[in-house]
Parts: structure tokens; sequence; C-alpha cells
């Protein structure tokens, strides 16, 4: 059997005399057996020390490489497994999205959680499961450098021609059975839909099929080499042309929007043709074999099959297909949240004054409201009326509310990932210059609104006083405003946290309208609509269509941001959780009401706490909010942040260079083409 030495800093030498190994070629369970402890030998004693993985890597690949008989029967026992097993359904269904809906994919994985499904011996994936039995082996194994991996599969010389009539007619089945998986997903509407001509939707998709059938047709007849190499070189040609349809398509979604039927559609006709290159490539007799691609493959294969029954992957992968849905929507309404020059940054601190004004009215009615006595419903009702309103006001009038920008900027954060790239990497220096902007854009929003509400709010509760005799609130009452802003005598920092969820869930939802009123063509609809035509004139009809074109998402996603705030409280006091909610605006408003009901008796330090309070509430709101829209709209594109660590050098330098760009738009762009 093949050991390996635990030196951590040299590879071993190999003993002077190495005996041979005697293995039973014909027999399945003695070759699986091998293939186990080989891989006990290189497995680390944590799945996250991929040094170490790597370094037992190292040692196996160099005792393979002196001692033959080790490769020779290393060999045979993965020849055995191919021929004993099969390998149909690790080709066509491992790794590929499922073609089920959500809720029967969940069930039948908490099914499965409770007691897993029972493999036959005979299955190709029963093999995987046994040689990588613990469920975290896929995090060493996507973790070890893809180079050792090419190394070990060319070493055992994966890339020759397989002469098998076993495994090449499994090969065969499995191509001829993603084939027309691939032409019944081509013919779909959402596939079709946006070509003028059917035909030219569907050629590339009948096109492979046809290929593939006569391919299959005529290896049954006897195919000398020369054919075969020239039909499969069709093929390859024809899933090209299907890939370029399918980027074409998504490209699309841009202008025309998408739907979660479309994207989960485009996601498994593209990871059915990566599995036909693979296929394609064993098939081909020439010698020019895509190791990558391979190892690509075999690691997906392992990550399934350690997580097939997980929730939580299942939940993340759908997530990131209702990302994939959204994100581009809530990126382009980002943008003018992001400011690139002085002019527009003090634009956005006079819009974030005006928020402020609205906002300081919300505050006063929002206490004026928790006066009434009403059922906890209906005052959270009356709550989420007032907060739904405000917001509106907020967008039709153009001003700007700091705590909104967060969930739109990450999407056009991220989407500076996609642009001005360099060769085939992401741009990650005009990333850092897009943070720059989100970071100068956010400062003066908040700087703006601040500068306004605290105040006017304390001049409104004046002039109600005056004009009234009573105050908003006093003794008691006033003095829990303040409390409840307080950083370590309440909740308030917690609360700020549910409401910068709430801020990101409201993006998100806004995000899925915008998109929906393209993809779904609401306002061609309406204009079509006869009751709307009959009931409007002409250039009513053309004011109520034009705003809902530009701002139902935005609507929705204020009316639910409203109601998200408002009733939270309610929930918080029928359930008795502790759940309520800080915002960064209401609380200088709630501050303000508060300091004047207390004739201005409260003292410098607590003044000063509940100064730190309400900025802490506004730092969580926006961290919260940010980092989940971040993560969703990094979901969406299949980034891996880890892939690109040196973006914290590049952002450091430019920030050591030009910290004032942070700050303050630049007066010319010598930051952008310096740093």
């Amino acid at each position: 059997m093949l050991r390996l030495t635990k030196k951590n800093k040299e590879l071993p030498k190999p003993p002077a005399k190495q005996q041979a190994i005697v293995l039973p070629i014909h027999s399945a369970n003695r070759s699986l057996d091998f293939l186990v402890e080989l891989i006990d030998t290189i497995r680390p004693d944590h799945a996250k020390d991929i040094k170490q993985a790597e370094l037992k890597f190292k040692a196996l690949l160099y005792q393979i490489s002196l001692d033959k008989t080790s490769l020779f029967g290393l060999r045979k026992a993965l020849l055995t497994q191919f021929l004993k097993t099969n390998i149909v359904f690790a080709l066509t269904e491992n790794g590929i999205v499922s073609s089920r809906g959500l809720m029967q994919e969940l069930m039948s994985k908490i099914k499965h959680k409770i007691l897993p499904e029972l493999q036959s011996p005979d299955n190709f994936l029963y093999v995987i499961d046994k040689i990588f039995w613990k469920k975290t082996d896929h995090i060493w194994v996507e973790g070890v450098d893809g180079e050792l991996w090419k190394q070990f599969f060319e070493g055992l010389g994966i890339q020759i021609n397989l002469t098998e009539p076993k495994l090449i007619g499994q090969l065969q089945q499995a191509l001829q059975l993603l084939s027309y998986r691939i032409t019944v997903l081509g013919l779909e509407k959402e596939i079709t839909l946006r070509y003028e001509n059917p035909e030219d939707a569907v050629f590339p998709f009948l096109e492979q099929n046809r290929l593939v059938i006569e391919y299959l047709h005529r290896s049954k007849s006897g195919l000398d080499e020369q054919s075969q190499r020239i039909l499969l070189t069709n093929i390859t040609e024809a899933l090209h042309n299907c890939n370029q349809s399918i980027q074409w398509i998504k490209e699309q979604r841009i202008v025309y929007g998408t739907s979660l039927a479309q994207t989960y559609i485009i996601t498994r006709l593209q990871q059915q043709i990566a599995r036909q290159f693979i296929i394609l490539d064993v098939l081909d007799t020439d010698s020019n074999f895509n190791t990558e691609r391979f190892v690509d493959y075999f690691k997906t294969v392992v990550h399934n099959e350690n997580r097939k029954n997980s929730i939580k992957e299942l939940m993340s992968e759908n997530t990131s297909y209702l990302a994939y849905q959204i994100a581009e929507h809530g990126g382009r309404t980002g943008e003018k949240f992001i400011t690139t020059t002085r002019r527009e940054f003090w634009k956005m601190f006079q819009s974030a004054m005006g928020g402020g004004i609205i906002i300081s009215f919300i505050g006063i009615i929002k206490n004026l409201l928790g006066k009434m006595s009403l059922a906890p419903f209906w005052q959270g009702f009356l709550y989420s009326t007032n907060y739904s309103l405000g917001f509106i006001l907020i967008q039709d009038t153009g001003s700007t509310l700091a705590t909104k920008q967060p969930a739109y900027t990450a999407n056009n954060v991220v989407s500076s990932f996609d642009v001005q790239k360099v060769g085939e990497a992401p741009d990650l220096r005009n990333l850092a210059i897009t943070v720059a902007k989100v970071s100068r854009t956010q400062l003066a929003s908040f700087t703006g609104n601040l500068l306004i509400v605290f105040p006017l709010t304390y001049l409104l509760a004046l002039l109600f006083f005056k004009s009234t005799g009573t105050m908003i609130a006093s003794g008691e009452g006033a003095q829990k405003l303040l409390t409840d802003q307080h950083p370590f005598h309440s909740l308030a920092l917690l609360y700020a946290c549910f409401t910068g969820f709430f801020l990101f869930l409201s993006g998100l939802i806004a995000g899925y309208v915008e998109n929906y009123v393209v993809y779904g063509k609401i306002p061609d609809r309406l204009r079509n609509l006869s009751s709307f035509k009959n009931n409007f004139s002409e250039k009513r009809r053309y004011k109520i269509i034009h705003y809902l074109e530009n701002n139902l998402g935005s609507l929705i996603g204020n009316i639910s941001l409203g109601f998200f705030l408002g009733m939270t409280g309610f929930l918080g006091k029928t359930f008795g959780l502790p759940i309520d909610i800080r915002h960064i605006t209401i609380s200088a408003a709630n501050s303000a009401i508060g300091f004047f009901g207390l004739n201005h008796q409260v003292s410098a330090t607590e003044i000063w706490v509940t100064v730190a309070g309400v900025m802490g509430i506004g730092f969580l709101n926006f961290t919260v909010s940010f980092g989940l829209a971040f993560i969703v709209a990094v979901k969406s594109r299949g980034i891996h942040l880890r892939d690109y660590p040196e973006f914290a050098g590049i952002l450091w330098r430019y920030i050591k260079r030009y910290p004032r760009d942070f700050v303050k738009a630049p007066s010319n762009r010598r930051a952008e083409q310096l740093f």
C-alpha cells in the first residue's frame, strides 16, 4: 500500500526497496478499498488545512513518479471502478441544477437528511461517496492547487484514449441523454422569446442533437477514426454556437429583464453543455485532453456528493438564481446614488438635506400617533403608513434618504468587477475607485440628513408646544426617547441590525419589481388594456404608464420598507420577542423631541452617549444593509472574493495616496489615473 511520511518541511524520500503492490484487478471491492486508503494518506487532519493536504499530495506524486508498480496499481484500481460501475448518472445529474421545483427538492433533502438515500454499489457516485466519505472532504479537495490535481491525473494517463467498449458505451449514452435535454431546454419560450425569428433561436440546439444522433448511428455501424473526429468536431462547434446563443440572451437581461424560470433554464443549459465538452474530450481520438476542465468536474462531483443533502446549499443556490434575476436592475438604480464629480457630490448633499426635512415631519407625526390610544396592530399600521408616505414623498421630490442607498450601491460596486477588465481578470483598480465614490456619497447623504433632522425636529417640537401648549413628549416619555438610543442601556444596536436587514430586503423587493416591470412588459400590457383605455384620457394614461415604468420598483420598495419598520414593534409585542427598529434619521428626530421635552435638563455625558448611539445605529444600518446586498450581488455574478486577495493592497494604496477622495470628490480625475 502507498505510504506517506508526515514531515512538514520537505518531500519524503522513497525507501531503498519498495514492495510491489499486489492488487486483484477484477475485484471491485479490493480496488475500492485501495482508493479509500490512498485518499486517507493525503486527507489533512483538518479540512481547512490546505497546506498540509498539498504537502501530503506532493509526497504522493513524488512516490508514484518513482515507483511504477504503485502507478500501475493505481491505474488498474481506477479502471476497475470505471468498468464495474455506471458513470452515466454522475455525468448527467451530478452538479447540474435539478429540474424539480424548490419545494419538492427541499422536501427530498429533508427526508434524505433524516434517512440517507440508498445508493447502488454499481453507481459511480457510490464509489465517490465511499472514497471521500468525510462530509468536509470537498473543502480540501477544492482548496488544493489545481496544478497538483492536474499532475495527478496526467500522471495516471487520464488523457489517453479509452478503448474499453463498456466505458465508451456509457459515455455515448450520457452524450445522447444530455443532447436530448439540451434540445428540449433550447425549445423553451424563455430561450426563444427574444428572437424575432424562432428558427434562429432553436437552430444550434437542434443541430447539436442531429449531429449527436448521426455520430451514435454511424458508431454502431462502424466508423473510421477520421470520420469520427470530424463528427465530434462538428458537435463541439454546435455546442459553442449554443453557448453563444445563451450568452446573447444573458446580455439582453439588462434591457428586457429576466425571470427565475429563464435563469434556471440558462444555468441548467450551461452546465449540461459543459458536461458534453468533457464527454467529447474523452471520446475523440486525439491525445489533447483538457485536464483542467476534467479537474473542475472532479471537484464538482466531490463537492456535490458531500453536500447532496445540504439544505443550506440548496437555499444558497436558489438565492443566487434570484440574485441573478434582479441584481442588474438594482445596480442600475444604484448609479444615481454614486457621485463622481464635486458638482454631483454637492447635489447629493443638497438632496439629502431635502430628505432630512421630510424625515423631521415623519418623526413628529410618528410621535403624535404614539399618543393615540389604539390597539397595537392599528398603531403599527398607522406608523407604517406614515413611514411609507414619507419615503414615497422623498422619492417623488428627488430627495435622498441615506440608509436607502446601500442596498442599491452594493450592486453597483460589484458590477465594477465586470467593466474595464484587464485581460480576463476583473479590474480591481476600478473596484477601488467605486468604493471611494460610494464612501464619499454615503458620507454626503448621512451628513445632509442629520444636519437638518435634529435642528428642524427640535424647531417643530417647539412650534407645536407654542401653538398647543402641550409637549409632544415630556417626563418619562421624553427620557425614554433618549434612552432608546443609548448603545448600552437599550437594545438599540441590535434593533439597528434588524433595520439594516429590512433596508436590504426592501431594496431586494424593489429590484425584483423593477425587473418584473421590464420582463413582464407591464407598460405595453397597460397600453393595450381595454378598461384602462376607457377610463383615462390619453394624457393621463401616458403619465400613469411613465410613472409606473420608472418608479414602480422604488414605490413598492418604499411601501414595503415603511411596513417593515412600522409593524416590527407590533410583532415584537404580540409574540414577546425582543425585536424593534432603530433608524438613524428617525432616532435623531426622536432624540431632538426627547431633548426638548426634558427642557434641556440633560447632562453633557448623556448627550454625547446619545449622539454616539445614533452614530452607531447609522453605522449598523449601513453595514448590515450594504453587506447583505453586496453578498447577494457577488453571488449573482459567481464571483469568489477569496480569489482576489490583492484587492486589499490596491484599496490601501489608494487610501494612503488620496484619502480625501473617500470624503470629498476630487477636483479632477487624477486619482483614478495615477494610484
